[in-house]
């Protein structure tokens, strides 16, 4: 009888710092620090940084004294550069498996199956290396039968040096002495308020949850739970999704880089989003059938406060910019209130289907022109940078546009950038 598959997941190693020591050696050893859009909160720590005790999501103007004191490097963060560099390691780890999941930015799950032969950690420790070479991204890999334990293993490699970076839980005496040394809060699923429920049942090992009645799970009301329970035992229950699901939702939000206080820059602003919006829909072969917009100011400050936002129908369903715009200004238009101090602005798409998919009536206009000039327009900004072309109700001067004070060049995918070798 064949045994369990072994599942894999890679995971790269503080990937947004990583990325920019790749292309700046002399970040090596030196503590990093990657913020959020707008420059606002800690997203990313070298390991120099945690040991500062600077926490995710600490607001970076209460880092100051910090940053000054302890010489921390300070980036902005380049989503372009993560993204390629994102790419490059999916491209490496192709060939170590011919089913994978991406499962974010920076850590991909992995089919094991069909090396009956292959001494795992090896194979980990080689994958790892081709990573290492091609891309220069440090990662760690946990193994595992089900996708909660090759989780749970990953964070164990990453965290007890023992294991050297490949942590393999396929043995059950191995699985159980780790499960018995692994905090029930630091289980892929369980949060807080889980935790606290367990806790009571004076669970708090991962060993102690996987011994837990999955009937009692049940009774807890949650049906997550019970199947973690299950991964836990070794049984699979989440399947590894080597097709990404069809989206269900969309947004595009961002931070003010200064207080918006008139209507026309907020009507550029969630144009801007719709547009971004619009271009992201149909990377993706998608029409949307609702649309909202909000803005609102800043609940950490003392001025007077206002949260906006309004929902409108599409009709047809539509991935057209010029469309998203329209609808999107009329909800600015419908919420705007006078007098507050805006900080953040967004567009949410939902109601997402395939565009061939999309319910049709009679009256619907023909649209192939208008689909060939967004085509054009994707093309050009594709080639030559996002905003070469754009419509107009998206604004030129963009005064509100976010800060991204230390932003690093993106090395891989604009020629300007690259880097430049002299000897």
């Amino acid at each position: 009888m064949a045994g369990p598959t072994p599942i894999a997941l890679i995971d790269c190693n503080n990937f947004y710092v990583s990325c920019e020591r790749v292309f700046n050696p002399r970040l090596e050893g030196v503590p990093v620090l990657v913020l959020s859009n707008n420059d606002g909160c800690a997203i990313a720590r070298s390991n120099e940084v945690k040991a500062l005790g600077i926490k995710m999501g600490d607001p970076a103007f209460k880092l100051r004294p910090l940053i000054e004191k302890h010489g921390i490097r300070v980036f902005s963060s380049n989503y372009v550069l993560y993204g390629d560099m994102s790419r490059r390691v999916q491209e490496a780890l192709g060939q170590f498996s011919p089913e994978t999941e991406c499962y974010s930015i920076d850590e991909t799950f992995m089919d094991f199956g069909g090396f009956p032969h292959v001494d795992l950690w090896a194979y980990g420790q080689e994958m790892r290396g081709t990573v290492q070479k091609w891309t220069g991204i440090p990662t760690c890999v946990g193994i595992g039968p089900t996708k909660t334990l090759a989780k749970l293993a990953n964070v164990v490699a990453k965290k007890n040096p023992t294991f050297g970076a490949v942590c393999d839980l396929m043995e059950e005496s191995v699985r159980t002495a780790v499960l018995r040394a692994f905090e029930v809060s630091d289980i892929w699923g369980i949060g807080r308020a889980t935790t606290t429920k367990l806790a009571g049942l004076g669970i708090t090992t991962a060993a102690q949850l996987r011994d837990l009645s999955p009937k009692q799970a049940r009774s807890m009301g949650t049906v997550v739970l019970e199947r973690t329970i299950m991964e836990l035992r070794g049984l699979p229950c989440l399947a590894l999704e080597d097709v990404a699901p069809q989206r269900k939702g969309m947004a595009c939000t961002r931070s003010f880089g200064r207080v918006v206080t008139s209507k026309a820059e907020m009507l550029e602003a969630v144009a801007s989003h719709a547009s971004r919006a619009g271009e992201k829909l149909r990377q993706h072969g998608l029409v949307a059938g609702k649309l909202t917009a909000f803005f609102h100011t800043s609940p950490h400050r003392d001025y007077p406060q206002h949260h906006a936002s309004r929902v409108t129908r599409l009709f047809p369903m539509s991935s057209d910019t010029p469309a998203l715009i329209t609808a999107a200004s009329r909800c600015v238009e419908a919420a705007w209130r006078q007098g507050f101090r805006y900080v953040k602005a967004g567009v949410l798409l939902d109601d997402l289907c395939r565009a061939e998919d999309a319910p049709r009536t009679l009256f619907d206009a023909p649209t192939e022109r208008e689909a060939k000039c967004m085509a054009t327009m994707d093309s050009l900004n594709a080639r030559f940078g996002r905003g070469t072309v754009s419509l107009a109700a998206t604004g030129i001067e963009k005064g509100w546009k976010l800060r991204a004070e230390h932003h690093s060049p993106c090395y891989t995918t604009r020629l300007a950038e690259v880097p430049v070798v002299r000897a």
